[in-house]
This record gives structure tokens, sequence and C-alpha cells, in this order.
């Protein structure tokens, strides 16, 4: 059995092993396969399994690789592989769900934190020496803001964004969310949930955590910015077009949102000119909420348990049934 991994750097950038996984076939594991069919049909060659995080699998590569009987997502989401075709072809798709809810939600909450105190900022200060210079015990360069009582709008409701709401309800935080499905059982006096526009309306705070779907793609763009309060302060850790980068930049740089901070982009690796880069008052941090390595070590077990099921014939985190 000939198992291939596109891209697993990412996954392990030295600090794991492959070592259970080696154990189930002849193990050939690339770094990174560069974004084209040809390197990754050459890549895949006559492997039977194909592991990916987000080298894209499409219909071309699927059709010409006539072994292949199994890919692994090495991620939750797994929109990089036509699972249609697979379906077609009789090729199991299967990815990691739940691996990094609690990590992801840990970062979203820093992320609101670093709008609230400029954390970074004012240690920059203090190492070029302002501190030193200043005529004051304390000093501060910008608004801080207490989250007591502030309103977090949650844009998604899965296990991330319950355990995001879990976190703000520790701050005090009172809680707003829109979502596909009302999950009755999770209101109390300080978590309800509301439409798409109460929530605009009404947050101090808000945090994307949704798929990437046709009814989200772009979900924060002009006319939403529109119905938000001034001085709004919004936060991405989900899907990079769930936002209009165009849209989001010209609020920022006018003062509507006081302040963005992004984990993702609509493209990755960041292209230079993205508009982003020019706006004011936005933290972008490089697709790092899932990566602690104790989030890394769950995809791995999950990833050896799902080609160990597989191949037992029980396979297990189907996605293209």
């Amino acid at each position: 059995m000939k198992i291939v991994v596109l891209d697993g750097y990412t996954l392990n950038p030295g600090d794991l092993n492959w070592s259970e996984i080696s154990k189930l076939g002849t193990l050939k594991v690339y770094d990174r396969t560069p974004y084209n069919d040809e390197n990754i049909l050459e890549n895949i060659g006559d492997a039977e399994i194909a592991f990916t995080n987000k080298t894209p699998i499409n219909s071309n590569i699927i059709g010409k690789s006539p072994n292949l009987k199994y890919i692994g997502v090495l991620a939750t989401g797994y929109n990089v592989v036509d699972v249609i075709c697979a379906k077609e072809k009789g090729i199991v798709v299967t990815n990691v769900p739940d691996y990094s809810s609690k990590a992801v939600a840990q970062f979203t909450m820093a992320l609101v934190l670093e709008l609230c105190h400029h954390i970074g900022d004012h240690n920059t200060l203090v190492k070029n020496g302002d501190w030193v210079k200043s005529d004051d015990f304390s000093f501060w360069n910008s608004p801080l803001i207490e989250l007591q009582g502030k309103t977090l709008g949650l844009i998604g409701f899965g296990k991330i964004g319950k355990a995001t709401a879990k976190l703000a309800q520790a701050f005090g935080m009172e809680i707003l969310v829109y979502n596909r499905t009302v999950y009755s059982e999770f209101e109390n006096n300080n978590l309800k949930f509301v439409s798409l526009d109460s929530l605009l309306n009404t947050s101090d705070f808000i945090s994307l955590h949704a798929p990437l779907t046709e009814g989200t793609n772009g979900i924060i763009n002009a006319t939403n910015i529109n119905k938000m309060k001034d001085g709004v302060f919004v936060i991405n850790t989900s899907r990079g077009p769930l936002v209009n980068e165009a849209d989001i930049t010209e609020a920022l740089n006018s003062g509507k949102i006081a302040g963005a901070a992004l984990d993702v982009i609509s493209e990755e690796p960041m292209k230079k000119n993205n508009p982003l880069l020019k706006a004011k008052n936005c933290i972008i941090t490089p697709h790092i909420a899932w990566a602690p390595k104790e989030a890394r070590q769950r995809l791995m077990k999950t990833t050896v348990e799902n080609l160990k099921a597989f191949l037992a014939g029980e396979a297990i985190n189907v996605v293209n049934k």
C-alpha cells in the first residue's frame, strides 16, 4: 500500500512524526507540493492513499490517478477536494472534525483582548524607550476597553462558536448568535439567538465562526457593515472569503469599524496587493489559530484512526458518502 502526504510541513514541521502512518504502508511525505496539476499528479504517482491539507485535488487529478482509493484531508474543511468526482470514482474522502475547536476559540479571545488592550503595540513602545522618557507612571496610546457588559455577536454556532461563547461569558460578555439552526438549550440570560440584522445592529464585537457556503461568502460586506454599530470590532478565525476585503478596508479607514483582527484571508499565502495591508487598526495573523501542538497532535491521531478504519473496511469521518 503506497501512501503519500502532499503537504506535510504545516501539520508536522518537525515536532511530530509520521511513524503510525508509516506502519500502514510505504510512506512518502512531501513538505509542500506546488499547486498545479502536473506537480500534484507527479507526487501522487501510483499511490493508493493520498493525504492533503491545502493542496487541491480536482477532477482532473482524480481522473488521472487510477490507483487512488482514499483521500484523507488533514483538516476539517474539505473544499480542496472534488468530493463529487471522488465519489463517482469510488474514492473515499475523510476529514478530521473538531481537533482545534478549543484552540481556535482561545485564539479568538486572544484577538479580542488584543483589540481591547493593544498589548503588542504597548510592548513595542516600551522597548523603543517611550516609558523611559515618560513623565507619568503609566501611559497608553489608544483607548483601552473592558469586556464586562459588552455584546459579542457570533455568526455561526458550531463547536468553535460554542467554545468561544463559553470563554466570552467568563469575561461577562452578552452573547448574540446568528446561526442556521437555533439551539434553544443554549439560551440563557446572556445568550440569545437572533436574526442577522439584529446581531449586526447590536453587537460591539462580531466574530465569524461559519463555514464557507454560498450563503456566507462575503457576509461581511458594505451592506451589512452599514447595519453595524459605529465603532464595532470584527474578528475572523473561520474562512477568509466570509469577509469582503475591499469593503472592510474602506470601513476601517473611515472609522465605521474601529478595528479588525483576521487570522484568515481570501487568498493564502497573502499577496502584497491585498487591500487589508493598507487598512487602519487591522491585526492580521497568518492562519495560526488551529496550530498549537496539542491541536496538531489530535489531528495526527485522528488521521491515523481514519486510515486504520478505512483499511479495515469501516471508514469513519467520510465526507462524500
